[in-house]
């Protein structure tokens, strides 16, 4: 699906009242992400970390409306995560709504598939061209997320790190201009 697809897609949504939900998934682990950070002039900046490596994966949906929202898996991403998090959706986005995501395989999966077609008369899925992450506007999430608001972590163990992300969830909930600011970065219309 190019971007004329998509920009036509945005505006049948527009026609039926449907928001649009992009979605994707990323993971975290305990190392710090690389990043500039700050120190005392003539003093190296040290990040102190156990170098354990747990994984903490996180499955989030963004919304021109703005809203974002997450949740935090550990280990690795599967069907049962993908169909929760969207009956989870269904649960808190009124009306219609147009869902994107990639092709990765919890979303294509049989069980995805078959639990989805109980909602058939509310969503419909759509799925992003491949490699072309410049297209989901819930790519610039995880980058705002990596980059900025947990920018220099070194949680010890995965407690904290989740702690970590759910607040600053929290704090980019209270900045929709922030969410707003992902659909801007695409390259279509939003």
């Amino acid at each position: 699906m190019g971007s004329a697809h998509l920009a036509s897609l945005e505006k049948k949504a527009q026609g039926l009242k449907a928001t649009l939900v992009f979605v994707d998934e990323s993971g975290f682990s305990l190392l710090p992400t690389a990043c500039r950070t700050w120190s005392p002039r003539g003093q190296t900046p040290i990040l102190r970390h156990c170098f354990n490596w747990p994984k903490l994966s996180a499955i989030s949906a963004v919304t021109p409306n703005p809203h974002a929202y997450l949740h935090l898996v550990p280990g690795t991403i599967a069907s049962d995560e993908v169909i929760r998090f969207v009956e989870h959706l269904l649960r808190w986005i009124p009306g219609p709504i147009f869902l994107f995501w990639d092709g990765g395989n919890p979303h294509r999966s049989r069980q995805t598939r078959k639990a989805l077609r109980a909602h058939r008369n509310r969503r419909r899925v759509y799925r992003l061209t491949a490699y072309a992450p410049e297209l989901n506007p819930d790519e610039w999430l995880w980058a705002w997320l990596k980059q900025h608001a947990l920018r220099g972590l070194c949680p010890p163990d995965l407690t904290v790190l989740k702690q970590s992300i759910r607040q600053a969830i929290r704090r980019l909930r209270r900045r929709p201009q922030i969410i707003r600011s992902f659909f801007h970065a695409c390259p279509l219309s939003f």
